[in-house]
């Protein structure tokens, strides 16, 4: 009951800031229909448990089984095996994270089904574990983590070039879109179990951080790659809908209640049968301990749906809308702030980020308190959200002009920020996109977007996620840089 109680009250607390702005705006700037408003308190409620029993689960099965294959992989001391495990594993990871879904779901429904959502599951599953392989073979090999992103980044700059708008956009989302709730703890505890078998204690710590971001950048690779494969050169936004705003109170929950359960299934499946395997052929875990871990699984799924539920049949719709009505004050200004405030109190919703402060705090051994992470995380995210509401008001700007410096900027920084906060600020920038930054602001975007008689919804009304993914990264970077110069004085006589 204990735990239950906290997880219950740290999701609430961090669900609380979006609702009550959401409040806020409706008896202000942006009111919206009664019944829309009930649907997004009810929505709201949904996530709130759905995230609370979900993150149950993650304790109880997800985190100990990313502990234990990484242990196992790692004790195997079969290079081949190593990478194949982390393929297979990364594959499925990606696939069962509900950001990515309802980021798949959502560009296939914008692009009129132009893109379907399963090629782009695969596409980017695909990529991640690849990538994910690729930095087990850094964690092996001691090779450095900031050259190996110069490589990378390197190879995406290049491809980008090649891309069409659209499909640029949609690869640095979905790249975000990887690091959620479900793909974070698992990774996380992946590179954690492997690099705790190095016998050098300081490369043991770093090699901690930056398995999220080398395989984050597969996503963002494969969508590339797809948009060369694909036939597909313009996709075209649909033409905008009136809102389904009269709709009865319940019905939209009711019609979506078979759609969650078999996303949430499909999920969790393969994750699901990994466990057997691993269970049969190598964990051999006592019945007490693997009993433990199959709760946590039904826990997983259990709560998987209900947020999928809430999200979708309360979260998306409202966010489109206050965008739209925000887009129409003339006033530009207020959407920039509000952008900025949506940004700088989301952050404090991701329960990803959570974990990823805790893991910080702990394998520093206090040294970098999670209070200082999470200031420049919501800095960070806030001005990314501003500066995608910008975009969307100045059309001359696109997303390369932020992406290109932005990226520089942050492999720039590499040289002189410490190591260790080189993989921290690389994984920060992926855990900062989780379920409301794909659900709620994602659908506020595309709602301004949607309004602006010049911008285009799906290269507008994309890459935000993007720049959240960005941000942080120099933010956490700058911060490492601060932590140096302070630890040069204190060595001053």
């Amino acid at each position: 009951m204990p735990v239950i109680k906290d997880k219950a009250k740290e999701v609430f607390f961090s669900v609380l800031p979006v609702t009550l702005l959401v409040l806020l705006l409706h008896f202000t700037l942006s009111p919206v229909p009664s019944n829309m408003l009930g649907r997004f308190i009810i929505g709201e409620l949904l996530v709130i448990v759905g995230l609370t029993i979900f993150l149950i689960g993650v304790d109880l099965a997800i985190t100990p089984l990313g502990d234990l294959t990484g242990s196992f992989l790692a004790k195997t001391n079969k290079l081949w095996l190593v990478l194949l495990g982390g393929v297979i594993v990364g594959f499925f990871i990606c696939a069962a994270e509900p950001d990515l879904i309802v980021l798949a779901n959502q560009i296939e429904q914008v692009t009129q089904q132009a893109l379907k959502s399963f090629s782009l599951l695969m596409s980017v599953s695909l990529g991640l574990a690849i990538m994910l392989a690729v930095g087990f073979l850094r964690i092996f090999y001691n090779f450095p983590l900031f050259k190996l992103l110069l490589v990378i980044y390197g190879f995406i700059f290049i491809g980008s070039l090649f891309t069409n708008p659209a499909f640029l956009a949609i690869s640095f989302d979905a790249s975000g879109s990887t690091t959620g709730v479900l793909a974070v703890p698992f990774i996380l505890a992946l590179s954690v179990g492997i690099s705790k078998l190095k016998k050098d204690s300081k490369a043991s710590e770093k090699d901690s951080f930056g398995l999220v971001a080398i395989a984050s950048s597969g996503a963002i690779m494969a969508v590339m790659l797809l948009n060369i494969l694909t036939p597909i050169n313009e996709i075209q936004a649909p033409v905008s809908e009136a809102s389904h705003s009269q709709s009865a109170l319940f019905l939209p929950f009711i019609h979506l209640i078979k759609h969650s359960v078999t996303d949430g299934f499909i999920s969790v499946l393969p994750l699901f049968v990994i466990l057997i395997v691993l269970q049969a052929v190598a964990f051999h875990l006592k019945k007490r301990e693997f009993r433990r871990l199959l709760i946590g699984f039904i826990y997983v799924f259990i709560g998987l749906s209900i947020f999928l539920l809430g999200v979708n049949g309360g979260l998306m719709e409202i966010g489109g809308v206050i965008g739209r009505s925000l887009a129409k004050l003339p006033n530009p200004n207020m959407i920039l702030m509000i952008g900025f405030i949506l940004g700088v109190v989301t952050i404090l919703s991701e329960p990803a980020v959570y974990v990823l402060t805790d893991q910080i705090e702990e394998v520093t051994s206090g040294y970098i308190q999670r209070k200082a992470v999470l200031f420049s995380l919501a800095i960070g995210v806030g001005i990314a959200v501003a500066l995608s509401v910008l975009r969307v008001l100045i059309q001359p700007i696109q997303l390369w002009h932020y992406l290109l410096p932005g990226y520089l900027i942050a492999l720039g920084l590499m040289f002189v920020t410490p190591k260790l906060f080189i993989g921290i600020a690389f994984d920060a920038g992926g855990v900062a996109t989780g379920p409301m930054t794909a659900t709620f602001i994602l659908a506020f975007i595309q709602g301004a977007a949607d309004q602006i008689e010049t911008a285009n919804v799906i290269i507008d009304g994309f890459g935000m996620i993007a720049l959240v993914a960005l941000m942080p990264i120099i933010m956490l970077e700058l911060l490492g840089v601060l932590f140096k110069i302070k630890a040069q004085r204190k060595e001053r006589p």
